[in-house]
């Protein structure tokens, strides 16, 4: 377990929240990075992922990169996924490497297999050839295979995360309510700070790796937690719909 020090970008969503709650629960030295302060954290950088120099004043210091800051859905491709999800991705992982930076965990999304998702085989593996939903899941390919090239080119150590739906809105909760298979993918905000912990303290070595991260399914297995309980030790906790007061009452 390392006690250097974790950036977290995207500090102040959802995500970012419960992965700094749990990180300080845990002692490990933590930095936000985001548009607006992360409520708790004195370690705080605030800027854009489309300024280059924010992103390196950001990175100065870091062991571990937790990268969760982006569009967070399919939005305009031009104006908003093209500059936070691609071009972001270049300058974060660009900062990373010049700094020295030893881990980075990189946030993809199960809506690159959203194909298979819908016909199996169950549960889909690490393995099963990228099936993305749309632009935003497109861009998180493309944030997968940066990953790897930087793995492969610079001898980083890089964990590309599927991450299941952890709902930012009570629309969110209603959707997931509403649909059978979003309840199997649902990720609780504690599951998902205990994940990112488990990125951080997992011994390793890894070169590349794709996990999936989701919080125990209802009924059907949709993807491998296998493989990430056999790498990170993470084991979910909670199941739908255990969370959902942190997003329906609008606390953190």
């Amino acid at each position: 377990m390392t006690k250097g020090l974790v950036l977290v970008t995207g500090s102040s969503g959802r995500i970012g929240q419960a992965v700094v709650a749990e990180l300080q629960r845990r002692s490990q030295p933590v930095r936000g990075f985001d548009l607006v302060p992360t409520a708790g954290l004195a370690d705080m950088a605030l800027g854009t992922l489309t300024d280059p120099a924010a992103v390196r004043r950001a990175m100065e210091g870091v062991h571990t990169l937790i990268h969760l800051a982006a569009t967070p859905d399919d939005d305009d491709f031009l104006e908003r996924i093209v500059p936070n999800n691609i071009i972001g991705v270049h300058h974060v992982l660009e900062a990373a490497r010049a700094a020295g930076v030893q881990r980075m965990v990189l946030a993809s999304s199960g809506q690159v297999v959203w194909h298979q998702r819908l016909s199996g085989p169950w549960p889909l593996g690490v393995d099963v050839q990228p099936t993305p939903r749309y632009w935003y899941a497109a861009a998180k390919v493309f944030l997968e295979a940066a990953g790897r090239a930087f793995a492969e080119s610079f001898g980083m150590s890089v964990i590309a995360v599927r991450l299941g739906w952890c709902p930012r809105t009570k629309e969110q909760v209603e959707e997931i309510a509403a649909a059978d298979w979003a309840k199997d993918v649902y990720l609780s905000p504690r599951d998902a700070g205990r994940f990112f912990a488990c990125c951080v303290e997992a011994p390793g070595p890894f070169h590349y790796v794709v996990v999936y991260a989701t919080s125990k399914p209802v009924e059907r297995q949709y993807v491998d937690l296998e493989t990430t309980r056999r790498l990170l030790g993470y084991e979910p906790q909670e199941s739908w719909p255990q969370g959902i007061e942190v997003i329906t009452r609008g606390t953190g």
